[in-house]
């Protein structure tokens, strides 16, 4: 399954097989779906249960889980470096299982807010680690294959999330959404340490020394290529998060439709699990490069023609739908192919370089989506014209990154036979 080395080819790579590696790296990840979007239709409730003033406040139960999985992502990675990836991916799943108990017994909104972040700091861990796992076992092209298919079937969270959130609200108070969540963290925590092998090999394991993080830090930075591309992923990564922060108001206030949210909201969601699926089966093909760049050029065209459509007054639920489906299509090839891009170089200290690129990411996104969110003044404007200037600022770092020239293929004919010869098909 490992197309590095042959020294990779033993018993404990093997001992699960590519299908359920890649179902379990997706129930991982997806566990910051979980923590996010069942939350969307239950927040005016929680609102008006802990007395949020403010509409745009309630935001805070999302962003602030975004700050706190920035700050988990750059800690975990390098200790997933130094101690292995399966015992410090088993401990921080635990403790956010506690964490989301704790927002569940939440008896205030300033206590909700303190375990909302608490939960996405120990959720960062679930996310960088598994990077750092794929990245052990795969890299470049083949690496954006594997990430598209994990996304492919993580996308069906969000799809059902809503969902799976307002069914709650019909049967039981709001905690119940935490208490839920708990069960499943506890679920994905017992499958993961039943079946996930250690994938970080002992040559590859790196001390917890300041100079030697600090060196591989300088390296990251130093790549321009690497860099270029962890700045343009939180960029535009920072339209997805003013989409989730804002998209429960959005159907609510703007446009009174909160009755099919949670299928608007899947088919929205469910346009990124076509282009993931799409960029799995094409991206070895073409490159990640070429594919990743075309989507961020048209996510740029699509919200210049979303924001002249909402000027001219002619936006509607139908429109916004539609567009919102083309920019979240768009999204899905950038986001795992800026992902596999960004990681190529660092085979070893992938999880300090997994690390940084999920702190950087996360944190310039939660900066900027939290702006376009906040921003919110009863119209769809502030979202269409947020998402296309970060998806102009994103497409100047992708030129920076590429020293003006798009659409390259780098290494291609040195990969494609070792790619041929080793990716499960």
């Amino acid at each position: 399954m490992s197309q590095t080395s042959p020294r990779h080819h033993d018993e404990h790579s093997e001992a699960i097989g590519f299908a359920e590696f890649v179902m379990l790296c997706a129930a991982l990840m997806a566990t910051n779906a979980l923590s996010i979007d069942p939350m969307l239709p239950a927040l005016p409730t929680i609102g008006r249960d802990l007395a949020i003033a403010q509409p745009n406040d309630r935001q805070l139960i999302i962003s602030l889980y975004f700050m706190g999985l920035s700050v988990g992502s750059l800690l975990f990675g390098i200790l997933s470096d130094r101690f292995g990836r399966k015992s410090v991916l088993g401990a921080t799943l635990a403790l956010f299982v506690l964490s989301t108990i704790a927002c569940a017994l939440s008896q205030s909104f300033a206590m909700l807010l303190a375990a909302r972040m608490c939960a996405g700091f120990f959720a960062g861990g679930a996310r960088v680690i598994t990077i750092g796992i794929i990245r052990d076992r795969f890299h470049g092209d083949a690496m954006a294959r594997v990430m598209s298919l994990i996304f492919t079937v993580f996308i069906i969270i969000p799809v059902l999330a809503p969902s799976f959130g307002q069914m709650i609200l019909w049967f039981a108070p709001w905690r119940w959404i935490f208490w839920v969540l708990a069960i499943l963290g506890a679920a994905i925590t017992s499958w993961m340490l039943a079946r996930m092998p250690e994938t970080l090999h002992p040559e590859n394991r790196l001390p917890i020394a300041p100079r030697a993080i600090a060196a591989s830090l300088r390296a990251v930075v130093a790549h321009r290529s690497a860099i270029g591309y962890m700045l343009a992923s939180g960029v535009v990564m920072s339209g997805l998060i003013g989409f989730i922060v804002s998209v429960q108001q959005i159907f609510f206030d703007t446009f009174h439709a909160s009755g099919i949210f949670p299928l608007a909201f899947a088919g929205i969601a469910g346009s990124m699990g076509v282009g993931s699926l799409v960029n799995s089966r094409l991206v070895q093909r073409f490159g990640a490069r070429r594919m990743s760049q075309s989507a961020l050029i048209g996510l740029i065209a699509v919200n210049l023609a979303h924001g002249l459509i909402v000027l001219a007054g002619w936006e509607g639920l139908v429109s916004f739908i539609l567009f919102q489906s083309l920019t979240m299509l768009s999204v899905a090839f950038t986001a795992s192919n800026f992902s596999a891009i960004s990681m190529e170089p660092f085979a070893k200290g992938a999880g300090v370089a997994s690390s940084f690129q999920a702190f950087l990411t996360t944190i310039i996104s939660v900066i900027f989506g939290g702006a376009i969110g906040h921003g919110f003044d009863g119209t769809t404007l502030p979202l269409t014209m947020g998402i296309f200037l970060c998806g102009t600022i994103a497409l100047l770092l992708v030129l920076w990154a590429e020293r003006g020239r798009l659409f390259t293929r780098p290494g291609h004919a040195a990969q494609r036979d070792r790619v041929s010869e080793s990716v499960p098909r």
